[in-house]
């Protein structure tokens, strides 16, 4: 029965980062699409999608969370931390930084490991430190190698660790949170619509209202399609993801977890064709190192000082 579990763990927890590292090939069909509009549409069909779901099994927990207090001003700051994830994620992999995003995914864990040692005084393990120094020796290189900080990599990595440390502090199962953040961020979508772009440096936001959708009239049948699905691929693999956890050990999950952007990694380089200097190959394995270093510590007990 064991391992069963175990079995049908792994299946959902690989399952949810395929999906996730197979993203990029669903953002490069809505590339006609502006990413600004696209993350517009991802919040506003996951809200439908997720609150259909929770309101039909009557739950309402994800409600109460808006009731004035700490809980709230934290699912808020949840939510624009997201949203900012999200848009700079779909901005990225539709103009030709698929690859800086991969590197973003690898570099995630390690700055998670940081802020849990900033914010909760978790101790860390000599073979974390460790992979800490070596990722930030990668960072280094690569800004030095490209003479440009890797600010998208840097920007996904902060932006997801931040989101992660702020949902430990809220409890609300994987759906309920989707559905609060969603809905937080719902006036953001609405927003969003309400905004076109005039190209001008300095002045490249102007408020035009939902004029500025005329473009996606002409947009063909199956793109409409495919955003309308935005929901259920932002849902489904977050559902496997939730099952995958309860069933796996914390080691298998933060195994697992780089299954994401290992896919991410070859879709940039083989299926995009994405630039990569030969030299850009010793910042990456830095941080490749760093990743097996991090996923080592995880199969070591910890060190009681």
């Amino acid at each position: 029965m064991k391992d069963r579990a175990f079995g049908r763990g792994l299946f959902f927890s690989v399952t949810s980062f395929a999906l996730w590292g197979s993203l990029p090939l669903y953002w490069k069909l809505l590339k006609a699409i502006d990413p600004l509009h696209i993350l517009a549409f991802r919040i506003l069909f996951s809200l439908v999608l997720v609150g259909i779901i929770l309101l039909a099994v009557k739950n309402t927990a994800w409600l109460e969370i808006f009731r004035p207090g700490k809980k709230a001003v934290l699912m808020i700051s949840t939510s624009l931390i997201i949203c900012c994830n999200w848009g700079l994620y779909i901005w990225a992999i539709n103009t030709g930084h698929t690859l800086e995003s991969s590197l973003g995914y690898y570099i995630n864990p390690l700055v998670s490991i940081v802020l849990g040692l900033v914010f909760f005084r978790e101790k860390l393990r000599p073979l974390q430190w460790a992979a800490v120094a070596v990722a930030f020796a990668g960072v280094l290189i690569l800004t030095v190698l490209s003479g440009v900080l890797p600010w998208v990599s840097l920007a996904l990595a902060f932006t997801f660790g931040f989101y992660g440390l702020l949902k430990k502090k809220l409890p609300l199962s994987a759906l309920e949170s989707l559905g609060a953040e969603t809905l937080a961020a719902a006036p953001i979508g609405i927003i969003l619509l309400c905004f076109g772009f005039t190209g001008t440096p300095g002045r490249a936001v102007a408020f035009s209202g939902f004029h500025g959708l005329a473009y996606m009239s002409a947009l063909p049948v199956h793109t409409w399609l495919l955003l309308a699905l935005c929901g259920v691929a932002t849902m489904f693999p977050l559902y496997c993801f939730a099952r995958g956890t309860k069933l796996l050990p914390l080691s298998t999950v933060g195994f697992t977890q780089f299954v994401s952007p290992t896919i991410q990694f070859f879709l940039g380089l083989f299926v995009f064709g994405e630039a990569f200097p030969p030299a850009n190959f010793i910042a990456f394995a830095f941080i490749w190192t760093a990743v097996v270093l991090y996923i080592v510590s995880l199969k070591i007990a910890p060190v009681v000082n």
